[in-house]
């Protein structure tokens, strides 16, 4: 991942400035209706962007920094986003998916969501030539329903202590959006509490949450989408796939799946895409983790 406020990211802000545009200084997020007195939150990508549209509901204007289709890892902020969060009620993000965002928020008014939950270490495993981590933890929390009913909870405490009238309000949606994830953590936790296999083969390691909740093991070919591993990764990856019966290479659908597909073919495996959910998906965020638990499902042998 890039590191904050980079060479190239400095002087695009500063030609965003002079040019007095910033169409081509980074990916253009959505962006709050013109003169609206309602709170301005910015969420700063899509599984957060759902979260504060369900819990702040019409008592909030919500925008989002990464564009549908943007890798959220690759975003670098125009001056306008940078603006955007400068003025926002809310900056909603996770610490360690963004470091642009990191760097541009303010801590009075940014809401870090991995620190209302216990997180897991990041991987162990790290080839050369990947760029250091910028936390120590896996910042996927979203994958794990649970952990993502406790981020609304929280939620709706900070847009309520940001607009007391409200307050209420958030709250009430906060508890329904939470009620809603637990079912959905409950629909998972029965689909796979019996499977053939337990083990999962990804494309990168965005599945930890998801693998820690429901008794899976996860086993990423990288811990980087955009670093290529080495062939003894490779070769210790296949040879744990052919050990554990694994049938199914996980891809991704804003990641180049050439890798995953020649490890599927040195296995006699296929590949299928698993939605991390970095990006919009084509429904939303529940609609996108049930055709995971689904895809699972299939993938795994699961037979409830």
């Amino acid at each position: 991942m890039m590191s904050g406020f980079s060479r190239s990211h400095a002087i695009c802000l500063l030609a965003g400035a002079a040019l007095l545009t910033t169409a081509a200084c980074g990916s253009s997020g959505e962006t709050a209706a013109q003169g609206s007195t309602k709170p301005h939150v910015v969420a700063a990508f899509y599984p957060l962007q759902w979260l504060t549209e369900q819990v702040g509901g019409s008592d909030v204007a919500v925008t989002v920094l990464t564009a549908p289709g943007v890798e959220p890892h690759d975003l670098e902020l125009g001056i306008k986003q940078v603006t955007e969060i400068q003025d926002a009620a809310l900056t909603v993000y996770i610490k360690g998916v963004q470091p642009a965002v990191d760097d541009a928020v303010d801590q009075d008014t940014g809401f870090d969501a991995a620190t209302a939950v216990a997180t897991l270490p990041a991987g162990d495993h790290a080839e050369e030539g990947e760029e250091e981590h910028t936390v120590s933890y896996d910042p996927h929390i979203w994958l794990d329903p649970a952990r993502l009913a406790t981020v609304a909870t929280k939620l709706g405490e900070r847009l309520a202590a940001a607009d007391p009238a409200h307050a209420q309000a958030f709250k009430d949606r906060a508890a329904k959006t939470a009620d809603a994830l637990g079912a959905l953590d409950r629909e998972f936790a029965a689909g796979l509490a019996t499977c053939r296999t337990k083990t999962l083969v990804t494309a990168h390691e965005a599945f930890g949450y998801l693998a820690d909740r429901y008794k899976l093991k996860q086993v990423g070919i990288t811990l980087d989408p955009e670093q290529e591993p080495s062939p003894a990764r490779l070769s210790e990856v296949g040879k744990l796939a052919r050990t554990e019966g694994v049938t199914t290479i996980f891809t991704e659908a804003l990641v180049n799946p050439k890798v995953a597909e020649v490890l599927a073919d040195q296995v006699g495996a296929k590949t299928t895409v698993l939605n991390p959910l970095e990006s919009k998906p084509s429904g939303d965020y529940m609609s996108a983790m049930r055709d995971n638990l689904k895809t699972l499902q299939t993938a795994l042998g699961c037979t409830a």
